[in-house]
């Protein structure tokens, strides 16, 4: 049977190079980003690559608890199985606890930790029944280690790091995995007007190879968490 792979954010960045890893290996692909001109444009070139299964694309808005239920009931109604979930929409807004804007800490932990609990909800059933599948949380550096003028972003990925670890302790009977991913700072278009060179920054296509490499562990072994950098450290 052909696996599903579900990728939140699934058009720039680390979700697009997560998309064309697994599309290559023949996996069917359930993807979503808020532009659907660009998910159109990656659906047309993920079928001429001409590797991937059945590809799903849905506009869909994380933050929007609704949107993302539509999302998941869709991707539900057209796979019997999902393999893999990697939550890894995500936004950053820089301040400070003390001074940011009023409603930063709201639009990041609906964006950044509620999308993560809903979908992994609407999803982990099917898992349970199948008594198979893999959560990948997209967490970062600064889930633990809080940095100045990170603010609220910290807190919603201090928080997505503490459901990785709740929801892995709660699947270990049920054979599913659930492992956060780390990482510091990856080139993506967010990083692109920084000035700084695209050398000091990880590839968005080592996160996908790591995925890669972690989801392809024996039945036998998890990797819990997952911590990388830059090979001259942070940013």
């Amino acid at each position: 049977m052909t696996k599903t792979i579900v990728v939140t954010g699934a058009t720039k960045g680390i979700g697009l190079a997560i998309v064309q890893k697994f599309a290559q290996h023949g996996f069917n692909i359930a993807m979503c980003a808020r532009n659907a001109n660009e998910l159109t444009a990656l659906s047309q070139q993920l079928t001429t690559l001409g590797t991937a299964g059945t590809i799903v694309a849905i506009p869909c808005d994380v933050s929007k608890k609704e949107e993302l239920n539509a999302f998941a009931a869709e991707v539900n109604k057209q796979f019997a199985q999902i393999d893999i979930l990697v939550n890894n929409a995500g936004t950053f807004l820089p301040g400070q606890v003390y001074n940011e804007t009023d409603g930063t800490l709201e639009t990041l932990i609906e964006t950044n930790l509620y999308s993560a609990y809903y979908i992994s909800r609407a999803f982990i059933k099917g898992m349970m029944e199948h008594r198979s599948g893999h959560i990948f949380n997209m967490c970062s550096v600064a889930s633990i280690q809080a940095y100045p003028n990170g603010g609220s972003y910290s807190i919603s990925k201090y928080a997505l790091l503490g459901l990785s670890k709740a929801l892995r302790e709660e699947m270990k009977p049920h054979n599913i995995k659930v492992t956060a991913l780390i990482p510091g700072a990856t080139y993506t278009p967010s990083w692109a007007a920084s000035g700084l060179p695209e050398e000091r920054f990880m590839k968005a296509e080592d996160i996908a190879d790591l995925i890669w490499c972690t989801y392809h562990l024996s039945g036998a072994a998890v990797v819990e968490e997952i911590v990388l950098r830059p090979i001259l450290g942070d940013i």
